[in-house]
């Protein structure tokens, strides 16, 4: 594993600009869903409130990223983002004084209208990177995803406890705001100058949107749904022995367990199917709760999976980049986050159930059995795709 291909990456043009961007953009995006829940349960109201309007949101976006993407296959970048920004402003800037009943359906339209920052990043990284170095781009991003993940939620817990919901909400609004202007005047390009320059081609979606591309979404969905699960699982675990108070310590280790499995993979002179990193990620998951009790020893024993998040997750965005065409790259972008989105959000209440009947140690083999499911249900499909090859750019009916 070496620098030198770090080093190539960021000198190509745009691209340093666009990750530096993309990691302070998505900070207020993964503060959302913690400033949302702390704020409905200063209202004295329960988890199970909290949890209807994390649902709606989510519902919101799992519907609304695919379609953003699609508007910007359509009609460029600066339209998509210039509406869904001031969306974002007019929720978040009223929501702290919405009564809970607005503040529900509020929440699935501006999930629906959500700041499309992860997709569009990981779109323009495409079209300024060259196929041969995707897989470095991709993996430095998903450090940068988990650089947010780890700032975002704690931020949001901070400004909640020191300044309360309704300043936090609205330092939320502004965060949100900030990203999209940046954005919209940064303007990345969504396909190269090579696919600008092809002759565009009509091609209906169901070309690209293929029994083996829905696979390869599936596997995506249980990446998230590993990760979901194995998180509420450590949660459940330190809860059982006491040590609370340790849990963002927990957490933020098994991140920097992902970030450095994400370096080390962008490094290495080929990478390896998506089947495989998430496939093996379920299986390492499996055995963790065999090491009992003790939160730190389960930290250990959450090494190996730990380093295959990264790799997984960029994987995924890899293959879909060569697979689907420059002029439908958007929506499908937008379809893979959706996919992330049901896998964490499928993830959660299964897991708690289990949590619940038998322990939070079962919790971590259920979750990797999923995993190792749908990269069986994947295998065959995936044979029949036929080598990843770059495509001309086209119009997608």
């Amino acid at each position: 594993m070496a620098i030198e291909p770090y080093r190539r990456l960021l000198t190509l043009p745009g691209v340093r600009t666009l990750l530096l961007v993309g990691l302070l953009a998505r900070i207020p995006s993964t503060a959302m869903g913690i400033t949302l829940t702390l704020h409905i349960r200063s209202l004295g109201l329960g988890w199970l409130a909290a949890g209807a309007v994390g649902t709606a949101t989510t519902v919101g976006m799992a519907v609304g990223s695919p379609l953003a993407g699609r508007l910007v296959d359509r009609h460029g970048l600066r339209p998509v983002l210039l509406v869904t920004t001031v969306a974002q402003l007019a929720f978040w800037s009223s929501a702290w004084a919405l009564p809970y009943p607005v503040l529900l359906v509020a929440a699935v339209v501006a999930g629906l209208l959500a700041l499309p920052v992860f997709s569009v990043i990981r779109q323009c990284l495409t079209a300024l990177v060259p196929v041969e170095q995707r897989r470095i781009g991709f993996s430095l991003d998903s450090i940068m995803v988990e650089l947010s993940y780890m700032a975002g939620p704690a931020l949001g817990v901070l400004g909640i406890t020191l300044l309360g919901s309704a300043w936090t909400m609205c330092i939320v609004a502004a965060g949100l705001t900030c990203s999209g202007v940046a954005l919209i005047l940064l303007n990345p390009p969504t396909r190269s100058a090579e696919e600008l320059e092809a002759p565009a081609e009509k091609i209906l979606r169901r070309q690209w949107l293929t029994p083996g591309l829905l696979t390869l979404l599936g596997t995506a969905a249980a990446a998230t749904f590993v990760l979901t699960a194995t998180e509420l699982s450590l949660v459940a675990t330190m809860e059982h022995a006491g040590d609370t108070e340790w849990t963002g310590l927990a957490i933020g280790v098994w991140c920097v367990y992902s970030l450095i499995g994400g370096f080390v993979y962008g490094g290495l002179p080929r990478g390896f199917s998506p089947l495989v990193l998430i496939g093996a990620m379920g299986l390492l998951t499996i055995p963790v709760g065999l090491v009992g009790g003790d939160w730190r020893w389960v930290i250990v024993a959450l090494i190996p999976s730990g380093v295959l998040c990264a790799p997984g997750l960029s994987s995924t965005v890899e293959a879909l980049s060569r697979w689907v065409p420059a002029g439908a790259r958007g929506e499908a972008m937008g379809l893979h986050g959706t996919a992330l989105l049901i896998g964490g959000a499928s993830s959660a209440p299964i897991a708690g159930a289990v949590i619940d009947g038998v322990g939070p140690r079962w919790a971590f083999a259920v979750a990797g059995l999923v995993s190792v499911v749908m990269v069986l249900v994947a295998l065959p499909f995936w044979r029949r795709i036929p080598a990843p090859a770059e495509q001309p750019a086209a119009a997608v009916a």
